[in-house]
């Protein structure tokens, strides 16, 4: 992972994307869709590992109840930040490092979101993220 520090403000903020990024992995891995819709900005972009484009927190938050409940039945992914880069003190890109594993522990998959996060009201939001599958 890399990723510049120069103050305690911003050490204070790598920590906090790096909690969101583990909080990501928490609400998809516990299915809690409420709690995931929850970490998107009201007018975010999500863009899924298959293309599927999603505009707005509802529309968000209706393809997340089709597809979490019942997913960790087959395995369950993992989050790691491998990189942020500040583009202003409140907003910031961070690259991630994604295995999903399958029901039985074998890794299955990998994928390098990006997300890009916003600072509101002292909250990290996601707000334009797409989620990108490694081809192996």
């Amino acid at each position: 992972m890399t990723e510049t520090t120069t103050s305690p403000d911003v050490e204070n903020d790598v920590a906090a994307l790096h909690q969101l990024v583990k909080e990501v992995e928490r609400v998809q891995a516990n299915e809690l869709v409420a709690e995931f819709v929850a970490l998107f900005r009201h007018d975010a972009i999500w863009t899924t590992a298959h293309g599927k484009r999603l505009f707005g927190r509802d529309a968000i938050a209706a393809f997340t109840a089709q597809v979490l409940p019942g997913s960790s039945a087959h395995g369950r992914a993992t989050y790691d930040v491998e990189h942020v880069l500040f583009i202003r003190p409140d907003v910031a890109a961070v690259k991630v490092e994604q295995r999903y594993y399958d029901a039985d522990g074998r890794l299955e998959s990998q994928g390098t979101p990006m997300y890009v996060l916003a600072k509101e009201d002292g909250r990290w939001l996601l707000t334009a993220n797409q989620n990108t599958s490694v081809v192996t």
